[in-house]
């Protein structure tokens, strides 16, 4: 194949995915694999058209209004023919369907087309440049595109290039769409969904080569998708055709061509983070082929990739080399039997299976020198088998039946050969960095740290989706059902199964068991003991339908509605939460406002239910043993690694300081009887223009609003009578029903419904019964968008938008004090948590997004992307309120217990009575910098006919910009006592790197 064709087929998949791409997609079923090809002709004429991939065809008749519509047709390139009385009428048209689009093809009694105005024409193909038949957003990315972007090699970089989509905060990973948290997306591949249920902030993932075309919805999406209140990432294999193809690809990141990470100080001069010895290299390579197992009836696609990671780094202290080396493989098949024209089985499985070593060695750094002792070793391992088996069946011209069953693996182990030998030793670098380095940074405990884990999960999936045109209306209706397992066991390793992490602390401090630190006492251990473990089941289902409804040839309108049904099964099989008959309501509309397909107005409304993730049933619904207690740290002993012969420093313990904290124990928490799913409401509104064949703008607004929320919120008092802690599962602000009992204050044992915005919890020492601030999350946003279609020469896409996302919860994450344990976090552990509303941690109120590239000749193009995001808010979290005598957050973990908006400004040390407080806002310490990252990359192309090789040089955060991205958000330690790290930060950018990928196919 030459390079000018395979030009010019770029050039035609990315016009199609572009052209404002993030207003307009048409909609399609089955989790949107396919595309369609729809227009007008003369009544009762046929229109045909044919795979050119693989010779499968489909006619479907002219109505009496002349419109006809052709659906469900696999990913790529299509002829397109006129027939009358069974002859040929004018000449073929080559036409491109994107994934989830509509091609709009008008033809003429002469087989002419008749919207040429409408629609770009490379050659003899057509490429719309309005999607006048969408009522979606979202952005459509080809591979071909991809080739020629400094983009790096995966998922979550395709979906940040669709505007609105940002960096979640970076200790979780993930996404953010919308102002949405990182757990409430869905990702999916050939309709198989492959999101992580346990904490939906990652998913299966497959190398960038086995993939044709990606489409990034950030909202209005129709009936057929559901469970997610964020985004859709949704994107289809590459599959085999009846030429015989193959290819060859490597990928080249070493450290060499990484600039150095910065070190990071607090203000006193200690060490935050040091992180520039940390050195990483990286280096791919993947095989493919594809064509004819018989032609024109069974084609395949295989790809095997061979992956070699080596990272190095030290700890935060430098004190620690770790180097961690993953040599794994991946391997996917895709297989399409086109039984018939009209039957289509199509077969995907792949694997992501791998594992990383991990070895960890003493360091001094200040002479880069790594110690000689034998290091301490770890194993984790990630990843499984998946596959999905797909049916497609056209029956008649109007009628199509789609089914699909799938299963998605991933497991998760972590393992030691210390782990039944050693405990785990850390410190805290705030409070005892400085005695720390004074000892002069040795090696503590002889574990490598990390939990023991045991994780496995699994999803089972079951569709069936139709669809029915019946004159200016096309039915749309269908089920799925997904049955997920989590099987899990994890702890603290060691004989005594505690993690001991060293404070320094001042006698007089507060704990958080309620003791105080004894006179004498400058530094303590917490030793932490936290086990847990159990076999638990999702069951979800769902049934949909809907009506596209051509009102008029210029007007359509989108009606649907999905009913979810959740449910949530403890360890022993008994139903823990369910949540059934969740009705979604859909609404959407497109306008061709002028009948030319040229301008459009649209238009969405929705309503999108969030499941419930199994680490919900996990903790609450089997057993958490989560035991904190203190100790004086009375010195270090030098000891020797039983497993290593290295030597350590173990911690001498000392007395024990107050009771066993046992109050963040769970056994088996109750759930709200009358439990309320958690969903959110959409309003978009859109208006998209062509200029000219090449230029189109368009700009949308968007609306959302999550009124609720569900989380373990804290109950100690639910008959007016203070008791134990409970901690169930339930709505906060909303009403709540549990089994109340005489023990617990209650008139009699039986049900009692409170309102919990008022009553629920009594504080302590005041004892006034109080309730829970009403949750509320809203998100607002402009969105400007001007593209310029590929031409063979150059492209452009730039975009500019303007949101605020405020309220006081994120989402069933909680990003401002990094505690990302999905649904459990938090928000709802005092009344002081979310008092306040105001800016949300996810708030980046200005987003601009540029992304072009030019061809100079056949042999160089270029590349370039510029995103610069306006920072997030710095929030300030304090650990006491006013009129209660207790800790709304940890005293001594910053990330326990969420935090309040008050803060002591006087008598903070004595009694709570006399404490006086100031309330500090959201935001009120200002906001972080602007975050700007540059990317840029330059191609070579082989200048020899029928050779299809290309050289791709990419340079990513090509500024090297180092920005910080998270801050630490807790301001104080003990009441009135500022922390010294408060602001300080937590997360940077990362540093400069380039990658050379070699691309040959043959």
């Amino acid at each position: 194949m030459s390079n000018i064709h395979i030009l010019r087929k770029s050039a035609i998949s990315i016009a199609m995915g572009l052209c404002l791409s993030s207003l307009a997609i048409a909609p399609a079923m089955a989790q949107s694999t396919t595309g369609a090809v729809a227009g007008r002709a003369s009544s009762g004429d046929q229109v045909t058209v044919t795979n050119v991939a693989t010779g499968a065809s489909r006619t479907v008749t002219a109505s009496s209004d002349g419109s006809y519509r052709l659906s469900q047709l696999p990913v790529g390139d299509y002829t397109l023919q006129l027939k009358r009385s069974g002859q040929d009428v004018g000449q073929t048209v080559t036409v491109n369907v994107g994934l989830g689009g509509t091609t709009t093809v008008n033809l003429g009694s002469d087989g002419s087309l008749t919207n040429l105005e409408a629609v770009q024409v490379k050659g003899s193909r057509v490429i719309n440049r309005v999607d006048v038949q969408s009522t979606e957003s979202s952005t459509n990315v080809t591979r071909e595109e991809l080739a020629r972007l400094p983009v790096d090699q995966s998922l979550g970089s395709v979906a940040l290039l669709a505007p609105g989509v940002v960096g979640g905060n970076s200790g979780f990973g993930g996404i953010s769409f919308g102002g949405s948290s990182v757990a409430e997306n869905s990702v999916f591949i050939n309709g198989l969904n492959v999101t992580d249920f346990y904490k939906r902030q990652s998913f299966s993932t497959a190398p960038f080569a086995f993939f044709q075309e990606f489409q990034v919805k950030t909202g209005g999406y129709s009936v057929e998708f559901g469970r997610a209140t964020g985004g859709v990432i949704n994107a289809v294999t590459r599959s085999g055709s009846n030429e015989f193809k193959a290819g060859l690809q490597t990928t080249f990141e070493p450290t060499a061509w990484r600039a150095e990470a910065d070190d990071h100080f607090y203000k006193d001069g200690s060490v935050n983070v040091r992180s520039s010895h940390d050195r990483q290299s990286f280096m791919k390579a993947n095989l493919w082929a594809s064509g004819p197992l018989v032609k024109d009836k069974l084609f395949m696609f295989a790809m095997y990739e061979q992956r070699d990671n080596d990272s190095r780094y030290t700890n935060a202290s430098g004190s620690s080399w770790s180097q961690t080396k993953s040599n794994n493989g991946f391997w996917g098949t895709k297989l399409d039997w086109q039984l018939t024209d009209d039957h289509l089985l199509e077969l995907l499985a792949f694997s992501d299976e791998g594992d990383a070593k991990t070895k960890i060695y003493s360091y001094n750094f200040d002479t880069s020198t790594r110690g000689t002792a034998a290091p301490s070793e770890s194993t984790g391992s990630s990843g499984g088998k998946s596959g999905s088996l797909t049916y497609t069946g056209h029956f008649g011209e109007n009628f199509t039946a789609k089914a699909m069953y799938g299963i998605n693996r991933s497991s998760s182990f972590n393992l030691s050969p210390a782990d039944t030998l050693c405990d785990q030793v850390t410190y805290n670098n705030a409070s005892y960095g400085v005695a720390y380095r004074a000892l002069g940074s040795p090696v503590l405990g002889c574990h490598p740290g990390g939990s023991v884990v045991s994780h496995e999960d699994e999803r089972r999936v079951k569709r069936l989706d139709f669809e029915w045109a019946l004159g200016d209306h096309l039915i749309r209706f269908g089920w799925d059902h997904e049955l997920m397992t989590t099987d899990r066991t994890t702890r603290y390793p060691g004989p005594t199964g505690k993690l001991y992490t060293a404070y320094g602390v001042k006698p007089g401090d507060k704990l958080d068991n309620g003791a105080v630190v004894p006179a004498g006492v400058t530094a303590m251990l917490m030793a932490r003991k936290r086990s847990d473990g159990g076999v638990f089941d999702i069951d979800t289902s769902a049934w949909y339908i809907e009506d596209v409804w051509n009102i008029t040839s210029n007007f359509l309108l989108n009606v649907g509605l999905r009913v979810d049904n959740f449910e949530n099964f403890d360890a022993e099989g008994n139903s823990y939460i369910n949540l059934d008959k969740l009705v979604s309501p859909r609404l959407g509309f497109s306008w061709d406002m002028k009948g030319d397909g040229r301008t459009k107005l649209f238009g969405n409304l929705g309503r999108y239910y969030m499941p419930v993730t199994s680490i919900i049933s996990y903790n609450f619904a089997g057993g958490l043993i989560d035991e904190r207690t203190y100790y004086a740290l009375n010195g270090w002993t030098a000891s020797t690694n039983p497993v290593t012969g290295a030597p350590y420093l173990a911690p001498i313990i000392g007395a024990q300081i107050g009771a066993v904290d046992d109050s963040y124990n769970l056994s088996h928490e109750p759930s709200d009887r009358d439990l309320d799913a958690v969903y959110q409401d959409e309003l978009i509104l859109g208006f998209q223009s062509m200029i000219n064949q090449a230029w189109s703008w368009g700009v949308n607004a968007t609306y959302r609003n999550m009124p609720n929320a569900m989380d373990d919120i804290k109950i100690n008092a639910l008959c007016g009578v203070r008791h134990g802690n409970l901690w169930p599962i339930a709505n906060p602000g909303d009403s709540l029903t549990l089994w109340g009992t005489k023990a617990m204050g209650c008139a009699q044992d039986g049900w009692v419904t409170i309102d919990t915005s008022k009553e629920g919890y009594m504080t302590i020492g005041s004892n006034r019964i109080i309730g829970y601030s009403k949750p509320k999350r809203t998100y607002k946003a402009l969105e400007f968008q001007i593209d310029r279609a590929w031409d063979d020469k150059w492209a452009f896409n730039a975009s500019y938008l303007w949101s605020k996302s405020e309220g006081n919860h994120e989402g069933p994450v909680n990003s401002d004090t990094n505690y990302g344990d999905t649904g459990m976090v938090q928000h709802w552990d005092h009344p002081a948590n979310n008092q306040r509303y105001g800016d949300l941690f996810n708030d980046h109120r200005h987003q601009v997004k540029l992304r072009g590239s030019f061809k100079l000749n056949e042999i160089w193009s270029f590349g370039a992307t510029l995103t610069a995001l306006s920072g997030g808010p710095i929030t300030a979290f304090g650990v006491t309120w006013p009129d209660e005598n207790t800790a709304v957050a940890s005293y001594t973990s910053t990330g326990s217990g969420g935090g309040t908006g008050w803060l002591c400004v006087q008598n903070c040390a004595g009694p709570y009575t006399g404490r006086i407080y100031e309330y500090s806002p959201r935001g009120a310490f200002g906001r972080m910098p602007w975050i700007y990252n540059v990317g840029a990359n330059v191609t070579w192309t082989l200048p020899a006919p029928n050779i299809d090789l290309k050289v791709r040089f990419s340079v990513f955060n090509l500024l090297d910009q180092q920005e910080v991205i998270n801050v630490a958000a807790r301001y104080e330690g003990q009441p009135g006592v500022m922390r010294s790290t408060f602001g300080t930060g937590t997360r940077w950018q990362s540093p400069r790197y380039s990658q050379l990928v070699m691309t040959w196919n043959f």
